[in-house]
């Protein structure tokens, strides 16, 4: 019977890969660089004087956007890449299991991403008083996007084993789930379309559960709406797997 603990051996093996190459760090510098640039330079940080993170995580979607897919790509398009898929598949270890091992590994590597911006939370409190608990809610929301981006990219990293066919596909899905609740998106279905078929697109879009998120307004609907898309991603993955496991 397989060991509940293996799931936990392929999350450490599979976050202890990320730091066994350059690629880790690359990835870490970029992040920081690009959300630091975006929210100083683009957003005009200090000239709008107000002691609040909306502007730096405005443009986390958009981030996540490029940089998670690219971290996501190789979680099993490598694996067939190389031939050992079937070595892993073979070893005393559930295809669950080793999906969760996987999709945790992913998630906590953008998680701690995500957490090395805390410079930008004590500049933000030293210059003023900002709501604590609105910035807490931000970086809820932004690790549940990440979580759901990483959802994504496990998916489509699944179905090739080239990287790069991944990435691509992992930026179009996620790219039309933003977009889908983009406002000049929605307007410009609201110019026909009758409301209840513009609040079903923009249901299906991370944009407004993200946003409400971010603004302090922890509902349990958008817990909801990105949990059920991760566990959608997830299954979705292991039907990929398990059909070509058995062809």
């Amino acid at each position: 019977m397989p060991n509940p603990r293996n799931a936990v051996a392929v999350f450490k093996r599979e976050l202890k890969s990320y730091f066994e190459s350059p690629v880790a760090y690359v990835f870490l510098v970029a992040f920081l660089a690009l959300v630091g640039f975006l929210t100083f330079s683009v957003s005009h940080y200090y000239e709008r004087g107000l002691a609040d993170l909306q502007p730096f995580f405005f443009w986390h979607p958009w981030v996540f956007l490029l940089l998670v897919p690219a971290a996501t790509m190789g979680l099993w398009a490598s694996e067939r890449e190389s031939g050992t898929i079937e070595l892993l598949l073979t070893m005393p270890i559930t295809l669950t299991q080793a999906l969760m091992g996987k999709f945790f590994a992913a998630w906590c590597f953008i998680a701690l991403a995500i957490a090395l911006t805390f410079p930008i939370v004590i500049t933000t409190a030293y210059l003023g008083e900002p709501d604590l608990g609105v910035i807490l809610c931000g970086y809820l929301g932004s690790i549940l996007l990440a979580g759901t981006c990483v959802s994504v990219g496990m998916l489509t990293s699944s179905m090739t084993r080239n990287q790069v066919i991944s990435f691509v596909l992992s930026l179009v899905v996620c790219l039309l789930l933003l977009l889908a609740g983009w406002e000049p998106v929605t307007g410009f279905f609201t110019k026909w379309a009758p409301t209840w078929l513009v609040d079903a697109i923009a249901a299906f879009s991370f944009i407004p559960h993200y946003e409400s998120v971010r603004r302090g307004v922890v509902d349990i609907r958008d817990i909801g709406y990105f949990a059920s898309v991760m566990v959608f991603m997830f299954f979705a993955t292991h039907v990929v797997l398990e059909n070509r496991k058995s062809a």
